[in-house]
C-alpha cells in the first residue's frame, strides 16, 4: 500500500498517515493471512496438538480503536484512501502539546468562554477523543469505559438538544396561540367600546328625552296651576257677587 504524508489535521485526534486502498492488495493479504493461518493450524495436526487462537495485544488494540474511532475513508482522483487512528502510546509531551493545541483552536476559531458554543464543544469532544486514544492504547478496559462515558454524555446531550427544540416547538405554538387570542381579544374589545358608543349616545338620547318630558311637565303643572287659581278666583268672585245678591235680597225684608 502506497502512504502519503498529509499537512497538520484539523482535528485534535491522532492518526496514521492516509493509505492507498487497492483490491489487488487487499486480495493478495487476504489470501496471505489465509495461507498463514493453515500452516499453524495444519502443524498442529501433525503434531498431535489441540489447536488454539493466538491472539495479538497490538492487533486487539487496534481493531478496539477502529471500533471507537472509525477509520477515514475518501475518494480522490479515482483512488480510495483510508486513515487509521494511530496506535502509537502518547508521552507526556504529547499531552502537553494537546492541551496547548486545543487553547490555541480555542483562540483561532474565537470559541465562546461560557454559554453555548458549537465550537468550543467540538474542539473538547476532539480532545476527549484523543485522550481515550491514548488510554486506550495503554489500557483497552480503561478506555472502553471511558467510550461508554464519552456515549453517555453524548446521549445526555442530544436528550437535551431534542428537548430544548420541542420547547422552542411549544414556545412557538403558545406564542401563535397568544397571538391568535390577542387578535380576538382585540376584535372583542372594537366591538365593547362600539356597543360603549352606541349604549353612551343612546344615555344622551334619553337624557334628553328626559329634559323634554321634565320641561313639558313643568309647563303643565304651571299651566294647571293657572288654570286652577283663575278658576278658585272666578269661583270666589262668583261666590262674592251671590252672596251679595243674597243679602241684597234678604235686606229688604228685615
Amino acid at each position: 500500500m502506497a502512504e502519503r504524508i498529509i499537512p497538520l489535521s484539523t482535528t485534535l485526534v491522532k492518526y496514521d498517515n492516509p493509505v492507498l486502498v487497492t483490491k489487488h492488495e487487499e486480495k493478495k493479504g487476504a489470501t496471505q493471512t489465509g495461507a498463514k493461518d493453515k500452516i499453524p493450524e495444519e502443524s498442529t495436526i501433525k503434531h498431535g496438538k489441540s489447536s488454539g487462537i493466538v491472539t495479538d495485544p497490538r492487533k486487539e488494540t487496534e481493531e478496539i480503536l477502529n471500533t471507537i474511532l472509525p477509520p477515514k475513508e475518501w475518494d480522490e482522483d479515482g483512488q480510495l484512501w483510508r486513515q487509521n487512528v494511530s496506535t502509537t502510546p502518547a508521552t507526556r509531551l504529547d499531552v502537553i502539546n494537546l492541551q496547548e493545541q486545543l487553547d490555541m483552536r480555542l483562540q483561532q476559531q474565537q470559541a465562546r468562554e461560557t454559554g453555548i458554543c458549537p465550537i468550543r464543544r467540538e474542539l473538547y469532544t476532539q480532545c476527549f477523543d484523543e485522550i481515550i486514544r491514548q488510554v486506550t492504547i495503554n489500557c483497552a478496559e480503561r478506555g472502553l469505559l471511558l467510550l461508554r462515558v464519552r456515549d453517555e454524555m453524548r446521549m445526555t446531550i442530544e436528550a437535551f438538544q431534542a428537548l430544548y427544540c420541542s420547547s422552542i416547538a411549544f414556545g412557538m405554538r403558545k406564542a401563535l396561540q397568544a397571538e391568535q387570542g390577542k387578535a380576538d381579544l382585540q376584535e372583542n374589545v372594537e366591538e365593547l367600546k362600539n356597543e360603549k358608543l352606541e349604549l353612551e349616545h343612546q344615555i344622551i338620547e334619553l337624557k334628553q328625552r328626559a329634559e323634554q318630558a321634565d320641561r313639558r311637565a313643568a309647563e303643565t303643572r304651571l299651566a294647571e296651576e293657572r288654570k286652577h287659581t283663575e278658576e278658585i278666583a272666578f269661583l270666589m268672585k262668583t261666590n262674592q257677587q251671590l252672596k251679595t245678591q243674597l243679602e241684597g235680597i234678604i235686606a229688604p225684608k228685615k
